[in-house]
Formats: C-alpha cells, sequence, structure tokens
C-alpha cells in the first residue's frame, strides 16, 4: 500500500512539476534543430518526430518479493474487509452473546422500547470492545506492527493475526460443535492449533447462540414468577378486565432496580467470557 501510494502521489504532482530546461540528447541521438521562435523540434528521425506521445505506465504488480502478495490482491483484500468487517465483529467477537442477552433482559422487563435498540448495541460494541481489548493489542503487536515496519509479509500477517481470535473463540466453542463441523467439512482427527477458521467461526457462533439462550432463560425465570403471581391475584380478586401487564410491570422494574439488575447482568456476562 505505501509504494501504491507513492505511485499515485508521483502521478498526481507530476502535472505541477516546474518547467526544466531542455535535456542534451544523448551520444549518438539524432540533433534537434531551431525553428522560429527559438523552440527546439526533434529532427525527423528522432522518436518524438514520428508522434510517439509520452506515456506513463501505472501498474499494480507487485515487487517480486517472495511471500508478497501484489498490490492489486492488498486492495481486493482491503475493499473485502471494509465490507465485511460488521460481520467479523458481529460473529468472531463477544458481540453476539452479549447482544442476544441484552436483548432477553428487555423482553423480560415487558419494555420492548425501552432501552432502544440503538442503546443496546452501542453497549453491547463497547463490552465488545472491552473484552476483545487483550486480543486486538496482542493482533497489533504481533501481526499489524510488524506488517507496517516491513518486518514480515501480508501473509505472514493474517496468520499471525488469526492466531489470538482462534484462541478466543476456541475458548468459547464446545467440543461437540468443532466435532460436528469438522465431520461436515471431511476433516479427519486434527489438532487444535491445525483447525482451520471455516470450521473454528461457524462452531463458535452455533456455541454463542446456545449459551446465550441459556442466559436468556435464566434471566426469565423471576419476571415469569411474577407475572404468575400477578395473574393469580387477579383471578382471585375477580379482576379479570385488569391487563396483568399494568401491574406486573411496574413491580418487574421495581425488584430489577432493586437488585441493581444491570450490574449483575453485564457482571455476568463479562465473567462468562472469563
Amino acid at each position: 500500500m505505501r509504494r501504491l501510494a507513492a505511485i499515485l502521489f508521483f502521478a498526481v504532482a507530476l502535472p505541477f512539476a516546474p518547467a526544466q530546461t531542455p535535456p542534451q540528447p544523448a551520444f549518438g541521438a539524432a540533433p534537434a534543430t531551431i525553428q522560429a521562435g527559438g523552440l527546439l523540434a526533434p529532427s525527423p528521425g528522432s522518436a518524438a518526430g514520428q508522434g510517439t506521445p509520452f506515456k506513463l505506465n501505472i501498474g499494480l504488480e507487485g515487487t517480486g518479493e517472495r511471500g508478497e502478495v501484489s498490490v492489486a490482491v492488498q486492495i481486493l483484500i482491503i475493499m473485502t474487509l471494509l465490507s465485511v468487517a460488521p460481520s467479523i465483529v458481529l460473529l468472531m467477537t463477544s458481540f453476539t452473546r452479549i447482544v442476544i442477552v441484552l436483548g432477553f433482559v428487555r423482553t423480560a422487563l415487558g419494555t420492548p422500547s425501552a432501552p432502544s435498540n440503538q442503546i443496546v448495541v452501542g453497549l453491547s460494541l463497547f463490552l465488545t470492545f472491552f473484552l476483545m481489548g487483550p486480543i486486538f493489542d496482542r493482533v497489533n503487536t504481533e501481526a499489524l506492527r510488524p506488517y507496517l515496519d516491513g518486518k514480515i509479509t501480508s501473509v505472514d500477517a493474517i496468520e499471525k493475526a488469526s492466531v489470538p481470535l482462534k484462541q478466543f473463540m476456541l475458548k468459547q466453542t464446545r467440543t461437540r460443535d468443532l466435532e460436528y463441523f469438522l465431520e461436515l467439512g471431511g476433516y479427519g482427527p486434527t489438532a487444535v492449533k491445525d483447525l482451520p477458521m471455516r470450521v473454528v467461526i461457524p462452531a463458535f457462533v452455533i456455541s454463542e447462540l446456545q449459551t446465550a439462550f441459556q442466559m436468556g432463560f435464566l434471566l426469565f425465570l423471576p419476571f415469569l414468577v411474577i407475572d404468575f403471581l400477578v395473574s393469580s391475584v387477579l383471578m382471585a380478586l375477580g379482576m379479570m378486565m385488569m391487563p396483568p401487564v399494568t401491574i406486573a410491570l411496574p413491580l418487574k422494574l421495581l425488584l430489577f432496580v432493586l437488585v441493581d439488575g444491570w450490574h449483575l447482568v453485564v457482571r455476568s456476562l463479562v465473567q462468562s467470557f472469563a
């Protein structure tokens, strides 16, 4: 990318370069003739006299270094990463579990619009950045910085960057899910360090969904008890026309506030990744 930036800089700066004196003809070249007005004109036998225009070719070929991806492929990889970056954040980090659990909390409280989707997604993103901070630091130290300094190639940088992410995902993935996708992909017995990302990522996503729904079920239980109690009391009092939600919602909010519910939920989420 630095080479491409340098090429583009010179291509843009070239038309604005200061005028220079015409170069002297090389040894053996045809001499230039002087026309009226003092202008130099090339001789008929020269290349410029034959009507050949000046050309500037900007190529995207690599430098031929061993193990280095060409600039065109690097641009393609960067544009692809920019387009799939949201999916990478969603599926290869802790975001999936966090946003699902927070959504279950909102549904269990019976407040589908409070907190809003923007707040739930924003809180999930900040918690994700907090939990993934050490892993991002490892990627920056082991892969990004050496690549920017020119110490490793782009292929080596990608391989080194995938190691911390793979270790994080494997720590949260169930063995049963890994074995299923290994069997589905036709892989034989494979060591943990040799597991391909095409097996680790789907197994990690399935495990995260399973864990998130388990936590959501446990969060629903106390609020479900409140709904049963309110419905039973209203039925016993003969107030069948009174919606149970009208009475249950304030009780749920009171219980959630008294036990400091958001602190408990966030702490449980952070500890679940320990």
